[in-house]
């Protein structure tokens, strides 16, 4: 596993990519209403990314038709967009990448659409509180596997489940790098990688109700839980800076 390490005009480059994934999420959660198709509010997004020089890494990657990842309700990573129309008491998984200059950024939210359940409400605090709190525990010296073991007992002391088989990642050049953060332990916890200066990557928590078994639609790429319940996913892209992680994906 080779791991990146960025030098500080590198980081530089990546943060502004970030900040464009920021601008663009914060815009999107700002405009999105009910009512509007899947495809509206990725082509806002898309439109926003276009208008500041930039590229939606996510569009054609992997074969993926959208820059903006969409997740509804039950969907909780890799929504593709559809003409399906949002409505009040919805949530929604907005993931975006940006490609600037030949550097990426990635984060993704979970919004309210309009009034929502206690519940819905629940699950989007879990996957926010547990992304914050794992970014508060990052030091140089950690293992990433400690890193996926602190995210695993907080989303599970919360009553939930990390969905298995999904993870966060190293960005860069590529939007996906190494090294695979998992939301849970594979393994010992003391093994492995160890988290280093220079280190630039995206922590992502997944959640899911009563099962960390995962499904993906007809679609080919939408990802449900098995449980077929609603669920939350929030995502920001890390860089480990003189000892300490800040955060590159947020304005």
């Amino acid at each position: 596993m080779a791991i990146a390490l960025r030098k500080p005009a590198e980081i530089e480059a990546l943060r502004v990519s970030n900040q464009l994934v920021a601008q663009t999420l914060n815009y999107l959660s700002e405009n999105v209403k009910v009512g509007m198709s899947l495809n509206q509010i990725n082509k806002m997004g898309e439109d926003f990314i276009y208008a500041q020089n930039a590229t939606p890494a996510f569009k054609g990657l992997y074969g993926f038709p959208a820059g903006v990842c969409t997740s509804l309700n039950q969907v909780v990573i890799h929504g593709a967009p559809n003409n399906t129309k949002i409505k009040n008491g919805d949530i929604l998984g907005l993931d975006i990448g940006v490609e600037k200059n030949g550097w990426y950024g990635d984060a993704a939210i979970t919004i309210p659409i309009g009034e929502i359940s206690e519940k819905n409400q629940d699950l989007i605090d879990c996957s926010r509180d547990a992304l914050y709190h794992s970014i508060s525990m990052l030091k140089i010296g950690m293992r990433f596997k400690e890193l996926s073991q602190i995210l695993e007992i907080f989303i599970r002391q919360r009553g939930y489940y990390p969905l298995f088989g999904f993870c966060g990642h190293g960005i860069g050049r590529k939007p996906h790098e190494d090294p695979e953060i998992p939301n849970y332990l594979q393994g010992k916890a003391k093994q492995g990688p160890k988290i280093k200066n220079g280190m630039v990557f995206c922590i992502e928590p997944m959640i899911c109700q009563t099962t960390d078994k995962a499904i993906i639609l007809e679609d080919n790429w939408s990802v449900v839980c098995e449980d077929r319940l609603n669920t939350s996913h929030y995502e920001h892209t890390v860089a480990m800076i003189d000892g300490k992680a800040e955060i590159l994906s947020r304005v």
